[in-house]
């Protein structure tokens, strides 16, 4: 009797102590707004095409401070049309995949604990090469604090894709997703966590000068289930973070916010990606996680 109380007790403390473990996200989480942004696929528009005024007339817009989303957040799925067909930047279209992913995104917090909540419906399968045959679904967001990295207030995590990083058009498998300039003691970085459906795992990385998933301590879990036809994957994430890589998070304040799917096995640049948004905590934003 003696052993088992032990036994039990040395359990608790363990399931207490193990980072958060017992943290739970919000029983309801229809009583928590939700934001619906629309995913587009990007095809071959990297940041150097982007902030290029002799193709891309939102180059001005940029430079005048205004964000990507601010001319073609209505327009996401049209954009991903024209690309995912081949008619504007795409070399290699894909007969049959989605031009777009609209997505629900909600978010929350307990004080200790930030938990952002994704749910769409799973596109018609294109019926093309399974790049990554292991993860049917893939599904990561980037936060970044203080604009320190050029144009992450305006143009979200799109500052990290290049025309030379890997599966690119003529670029080297080596080269993966960097951010100028990129430094962790300069605070030049994206803190990036993401969930893979077929290892039912989530990572803790970061994008600095190069791409990498793992080093961080902020995240507790990553969830993630498909129910019919529609998935629902939910992070939880140490609001402190604590490790390398990891956005400090604080009420109050806003943080640069994107997010991707790779959807139907995809890999690399062949993923569908949100526009630049901001993240608040106690804050107004393109989305609010209040604490409930």
């Amino acid at each position: 009797m003696r052993k088992t109380l032990i036994a039990s007790a040395v359990g608790t403390l363990l399931a207490v102590g193990a980072g958060s473990a017992l943290a739970a996200a919000p029983a309801d989480w229809s009583k928590i707004p939700a934001k619906e942004i629309t995913l587009l696929y990007p095809g071959v528009s990297p940041i150097e095409w982007i902030t290029k005024g002799t193709e891309h007339g939102g180059a001005r817009a940029l430079k005048k401070g205004e964000r990507c989303a601010d001319c073609h957040d209505e327009e996401a799925s049209d954009m991903g049309t024209k690309m995912v067909t081949g008619k504007k930047i795409e070399p290699s279209p894909i007969a049959g995949k989605a031009p777009a992913i609209p997505v629900k995104v909600q978010a929350a917090h307990d004080g200790e604990n930030l938990y952002l909540r994704f749910s769409w419906t799973q596109p018609k399968a294109s019926g093309g090469a399974k790049m990554d045959d292991k993860n049917p679904v893939k599904i990561a967001y980037m936060l970044e604090s203080g604009g320190k990295v050029e144009l992450a207030d305006l143009a979200g995590c799109w500052a990290s894709c290049h025309n030379d990083s890997r599966t690119m058009p003529g670029a080297a498998e080596t080269k993966t997703k960097y951010v100028k300039g990129g430094s962790l003691a300069e605070g030049r970085f994206y803190d990036l966590v993401q969930w893979r459906s077929g290892e039912k795992k989530g990572y803790d990385g970061y994008v600095a000068d190069k791409r990498v998933m793992e080093g961080g301590k902020g995240l507790v879990s990553a969830d993630g289930k498909l129910d019919g036809n529609t998935w629902t994957v939910v992070f939880t994430r140490k609001l402190a973070g604590g490790g390398e890589g990891d956005v400090k998070l604080e009420s109050g304040k806003t943080y640069n916010f994107g997010f991707a799917i790779h959807d139907d096995s995809a890999a690399g640049r062949f993923h569908h990606v949100s526009l630049g948004h901001h993240l608040g905590i106690d804050a107004k934003a393109d989305i609010t996680a209040a604490k409930q």
